[in-house]
């Protein structure tokens, strides 16, 4: 059995790094999009759960991804909406440390309804592809 789980979890690993060598730029963004709010859930039910290591972990793996969406703003190009999208990502991991010190499963919610928001309103634009 433990085999089975083995072979499934490399076949997961292959199929995600399959997703994102082929990705678009904006498909990528959606990705972490999704890493982010899967592992803030999964922090929430650790959380309800009392396990704290699993908490510290996913609410680092949120903020790590939180992180990685904040790089790839063009503060240059991207003008008052890069600005207050860095500011509002910094909050997030500011909020996403609190919640891990307080172990407070409203601040991880919080930080999922800001980036469901956002994720809405990136899945809404039509981003042209890059010519570079």
């Amino acid at each position: 059995m433990n085999v089975n789980l083995n072979a499934l979890k490399q076949y997961k690993n292959v199929g995600l790094s399959a997703a994102v060598q082929t990705a678009s730029p904006q498909q990528l963004i959606t990705m972490l999009f999704d890493g982010a709010l899967t592992a803030l859930a999964q922090a929430k039910g650790s959380i309800e759960r009392s396990d704290i290591q699993s908490r510290s972990t996913q609410l680092n793996k949120a903020n790590d991804i939180i992180l990685g969406l904040k790089d790839f703003l063009d503060l240059e190009k991207g003008g008052e909406i890069a600005a207050n999208l860095d500011a509002l990502y910094d909050y997030m991991v500011r909020t996403t440390s609190q919640a891990n010190r307080d172990n407070d499963a409203d601040k991880v919610q919080e930080v999922m309804n800001l980036l469901l928001e956002v994720k809405s309103g990136w899945t809404q634009m039509d981003v042209p592809a890059s010519s570079d």
